[in-house]
């Protein structure tokens, strides 16, 4: 059940945040919203992996 979810939410955040590796985003120079959107994406892949 939990498995499911987080796959739904991987789906779901690859059709609708961005991709900030496609546009080569500098991590350094990341603003604080684009660091929670990169740990949120981490979390839900590494959930749905699982």
């Amino acid at each position: 059940m939990k498995k499911q979810i987080f796959k739904f939410l991987a789906k779901l955040n690859k059709t609708v945040l961005p991709s900030y590796s496609k546009q080569r985003l500098d991590l350094a120079k990341a603003t604080k919203l684009q660091m929670a959107i990169i740990g949120w994406r981490w979390f839900v892949t590494k959930n749905a992996l699982d």
